[in-house]
């Protein structure tokens, strides 16, 4: 396909607007976009994934700032996927990271792109991981994704980073409880922001708290760290303790189990999202499923009824 080929080769070659411009192919689901990660994820593998992750207002972004900024002082190199909500206007992001990382962004070495949700409820948009995947093969070091602010139901990044870090407040407190069949169940790095709030040794009690009730990940007891992210105290424990879980992980076999799980999921979900794809186009449109129904103020047909009616058609004329 045209194009593709040489841009291909601009990314391996560590071009950045090369990437800058397979990014942009990955996110439109451009049909040269897919074939460019077909040549590209056989070149992948190298880059660790660090998932950011929690609630609104925790300082995840100042967080991820000062992190990166550590990790340049060792010589590494960074990608950050900072995902924003969608605008309600243009589709895009509404580019808040971006903004607040605009400092960093002239940095040698560290790459950030503003990605919107597009519709995505896990608190990373559907392509992350796939953009993800392009940067590592670009060369980048550490890979980070930082999630839009999330509740205890939106848990993609579980699926899509090594090492899951939650970022939570001294005012967390109250909602810890709530978030116990979420966040709390996927993070295996616990942390505290802004600890120079009242409270928070308080929260740092509470997580711990709650862990004691949580199964170990494979052996690793979550640690539970304070950081202010805006001086960076805590940055620098932070970072080791990544550093620890990365070689846990390794020592023990379970990174490359992890990614081929988290490969399976993303297999999985790309055929879902393909078959419905394939059902819709044979069906023309999604409305003729609304022309199906009629009037549901009174007693009509189950949906399960339509929905096998329909899907039997579609059978029948392939």
């Amino acid at each position: 396909m045209s194009g593709v080929t040489e841009l291909v080769e601009r990314v391996l070659a560590g071009e950045v607007r090369g990437l800058a411009r397979a990014i942009t192919w990955i996110e439109n689901e451009d049909e040269r976009g897919l074939e460019l990660l077909d040549a590209l994820y056989p070149r992948t593998g190298n880059a660790y994934r660090i998932g950011i992750s929690g609630p609104p207002g925790a300082g995840k972004s100042t967080l991820v700032d000062t992190l990166t900024e550590h990790l340049l002082g060792q010589g590494s190199t960074v990608g950050i996927i900072a995902v924003d909500p969608t605008s309600p206007f243009t589709g895009g992001a509404l580019l808040g990271d971006r903004i607040r990382m605009q400092s960093l962004g002239l940095r040698d070495g560290v790459f950030i792109r503003s990605m919107a949700t597009r519709g995505g409820l896990g608190g990373l948009s559907r392509s992350a991981p796939s953009v993800a995947a392009a940067m590592d093969a670009f060369g980048l070091d550490y890979v980070i994704l930082e999630t839009v602010g999330v509740g205890q139901s939106e848990l993609d990044i579980a699926d899509a980073a090594d090492t899951t870090v939650i970022v939570l407040v001294p005012e967390s407190g109250d909602s810890i409880q709530a978030m116990k069949a979420g966040l709390m169940e996927i993070g295996e790095i616990f942390v505290v922001n802004k600890a120079d709030r009242e409270g928070a040794d308080m929260t740092v009690q509470e997580i711990m708290s709650m862990l004691t009730l949580k199964n170990s990940s494979g052996g690793w007891d979550p640690p539970v760290l304070k950081t202010i992210a805006s001086t960076g105290e805590g940055v620098l424990e932070l970072a080791a303790t990544i550093t620890e879980h990365r070689e846990f992980l390794e020592t023990n076999g379970l990174l490359a189990e992890r990614r081929r799980v988290h490969f399976v999921t993303q297999l999985r979900e790309i055929v879902v999202a393909e078959l419905e794809k394939d059902l819709y186009a044979r069906l023309g449109d999604e409305a003729k499923l609304d022309s199906l129904v009629g009037d549901v103020s009174k007693g009509h047909r189950s949906p399960y009824k339509i929905a096998r009616e329909v899907l039997d058609g579609i059978t029948r004329d392939r």
